[in-house]
This record gives structure tokens, sequence and C-alpha cells, in this order.
């Protein structure tokens, strides 16, 4: 790949929602590649910390009505929305897939734990850019339920959920952001 070519798939990496998502699967052996691309992300001391539970079929269904009782049991009943509590149901049903994104901390806390939630975060990166190359949409979500959701999820001593990758195919446009020029982001301390 070219280095234009890489810096426009960098370009073309957005946030899309599972309302724009179509009703076409995934294959298992794209999904596999895309978290095959996670697994190259760089990490200090090769801790390799991120850990993912790909989510599909009736256990997105679960994960929806989880997700929807939560919120239902953790918000005063004079803020309760129900069009929040389906929110959260129809967004696990839109997605094709969902992979929670774990983390499992180094049991010798060799080095600081910032240091590998931002492993895990470049292993989303590398996902997101896989999945921009398959034209599917995606995004990270980390609402409470997703970051408090360890018995349903089964996590590991050590363990625990930074959130979640929703992930499907679409079809809508999507807009070119603005972005200010990097030059006003940068200071050149050359003398």
């Amino acid at each position: 790949m070219a280095p234009q070519e890489l810096l426009q798939l960098i370009q073309q990496r957005r946030s899309i929602y599972p309302p724009s998502y179509i009703d076409q699967p995934i294959s298992k052996e794209i999904i596999e590649q895309i978290l095959e691309a996670a697994n190259w992300a760089p990490n200090h001391k090769k801790t390799e910390p991120w850990r993912f539970k790909v989510i599909r079929g009736a256990a997105k269904e679960r994960l929806g009505q989880y997700m929807a009782d939560f919120y239902k049991a953790n918000t005063p009943e004079e803020k309760f929305s129900p069009m929040k509590y389906k929110k959260n149901i129809k967004k696990t049903a839109k997605s094709d897939t969902i992979i929670a994104i774990c983390m499992q901390r180094d049991p010798a806390e060799s080095l600081p734990e910032w240091e590998e939630q931002a492993a895990v975060a470049m292993a989303v990166q590398n996902m997101w850019l896989m999945c921009t190359a398959h034209n599917i949409g995606s995004y990270w979500g980390s609402g409470k339920a997703l970051l408090q959701s360890d018995d349903f999820l089964g996590l590991q001593e050590g363990e625990k959920c930074l959130g979640a990758f929703f992930m499907g195919y679409y079809t809508i446009d999507i807009p070119q952001p603005e972005k200010a020029s990097i030059m006003e982001k940068v200071d050149w301390l050359d003398q």
C-alpha cells in the first residue's frame, strides 16, 4: 500500500452508528481478519492486554436486554425514558456483530495501567481501519452498562471491559468532516 493510500484510509475512518446499518451479515473470515489486525497493535513489554468477546446471534439479544435492564435499574424513575430503554435493545439488534473490548491487566503490574489501556485503544484503531477497508460501519461505545458488564461477559480476574465495538454494513454516504490544519496543533522545536 502506498503511503497516500494509507493516509486516505485513515481519513475515511468514521464512527458509523447502528441506525445506519443494513441487514447484511459480516462473514466470520472478515471478523477474524479484523481481530487479527487488532492483534498487531504496539504494546509496551509485550503484555498484549487486549481481549475480545465476539457477540452475535442470540447473545446480541441478551446483551441488548442486559443494557436496557441496566439502564432501567440505574436511572431514577423521574429521569427514565422508555425511548432510551428501547434504544439499547435496538442498537444491538441493528448491529451484525458486537465485540466487547476488554483489557487484561498485567498481573505483575510491570507498567502503568494507562499504557495497557493505550495499547487496547491502538488495537481498536486497527480494527476500525480494517472495518473501513471492508466498508463496514463501526463505533466504540462505552456506556455504563458496558463498563460494568463483568458478569454478563464472564470476565476473568484482572480483566475489565472498556466498551463495545458495534459493527454493520451500511449504504449511507458519510460526509468528510472538517479538521483544523495539523500545523495549528504542532510546535517545531528545532533550535
